[in-house]
């Protein structure tokens, strides 16, 4: 566990980072979106690894203006016993020693049993909070290559396509969320890591990172290392570039769907503009309209919406149950949603 020796050198070791990771090193849509973005604060997650240290260490020294308007974000999920009050005092001091705002949270209601999911879900609550109480558009997360990686090695095991295996994005609109901004995912582990120690930082080890308990820590411990000793090659990398193509194919897909226009105004698909177009095209329309644009609001089993698609592009007057939700009913080229009748 390695720790900070002086507050007052942060500003020099932000310094000596940015010359080792050039602006040109970090993701071109967020620098883009930063300097397109109206003067505001920005929430920087920090964790106190070594990821988030260099996040909010570049953050401060490419964007000097910014400096007086940063918000480091540090939530404490309480699951490491005196580590996690460590990580949180580490990073109160680095904040301090950039002389920005620190926000900090514990996690209280934790249940006995942690997903990772769960954990996940309580950092975004509380980074939400932080973005609302600072009326901020944006939250800087640390995110990098090897992260890229072991998240398309994931969502490849759950049968992902084009909108999930180009997670995560640099640029992300979260809605009324504000947008995530996540300028490393070029940058790998190991380069941030050697650039931190030139430069003279510290970070906080986690040690649960290496252990088995959760999904990711198994693909990063075990599956990630025998795939690029397998491949022979950079295949972090080659993740990385994968993830930009398959971002740029899905955002063509999603334009083509807007051109189409299949959903009308009453809510209603209209399937007749879809006819003689690919299957993943009737896929994203469908997707799309049962997660925006219906009544329902459920979630259907991967073989339940195969099922529907087959209907949908066969166009035959059907109805379909979304159990206690209500009905998918197909007529005259339309599919829309009823409810069931009290």
């Amino acid at each position: 566990m390695m720790a900070a020796k002086r507050v007052s050198s942060w500003p020099r070791v932000a310094e000596r980072l940015a010359k080792l990771v050039p602006i040109d090193r970090l993701e071109p849509e967020v620098v883009q979106a930063a300097a397109a973005g109206r003067p505001a604060r920005w929430v920087v997650a920090v964790s106190g690894g070594a990821d988030s240290v260099a996040l909010i260490l570049l953050v401060w020294a490419h964007w000097p203006k910014q400096r007086g308007k940063l918000v480091a974000a540090h939530f404490n999920h309480r699951l490491r016993g005196a580590a996690s009050a460590g990580d949180a005092r580490f990073c109160a001091m680095v904040a301090k020693g950039l002389d920005i705002v620190f926000e900090t949270a514990a996690w209280t209601d934790r249940p006995e049993s942690v997903s990772e999911a769960d954990a996940r879900a309580a950092r975004n609550r509380f980074l939400s909070q932080v973005r609302r109480k600072y009326l901020s558009a944006s939250i800087w997360t640390g995110h990098q290559q090897d992260d890229v990686a072991e998240t398309m090695l994931m969502r490849l095991s759950r049968g992902a396509g084009t909108t999930g295996l180009s997670a995560p994005r640099p640029v992300q609109d979260w809605g009324r969320e504000g947008r995530r901004l996540r300028p490393l995912l070029g940058v790998s582990r190991e380069e941030l890591r050697e650039a931190l120690t030139e430069a003279k930082g510290r970070w906080r080890e986690d040690g649960s990172n290496v252990q088995g308990e959760y999904f990711r820590n198994r693909v990063r411990r075990a599956v990630v290392p025998a795939w690029v000793e397998a491949a022979g090659r950079d295949a972090v990398q080659g993740a990385a570039w994968s993830r930009r193509l398959l971002a740029e194919d899905d955002a063509a897909l999603e334009a083509w769907l807007d051109e189409l226009a299949p959903v009308d105004c009453d809510g209603s698909l209209n399937l007749n503009v879809l006819k003689s177009r690919p299957v993943g095209v009737w896929r994203r329309a469908l997707q799309r309209w049962l997660r925006g644009y219906a009544a329902f609001r459920g979630d259907l089993s991967r073989r339940g919406f195969e099922q529907l698609l087959k209907l949908a592009q066969a166009g035959e007057t059907s109805r379909f149950s979304l159990g206690s939700e209500g009905f998918v009913r197909i007529r005259r080229g339309r599919l829309f949603f009823e409810k069931l009748s009290q």
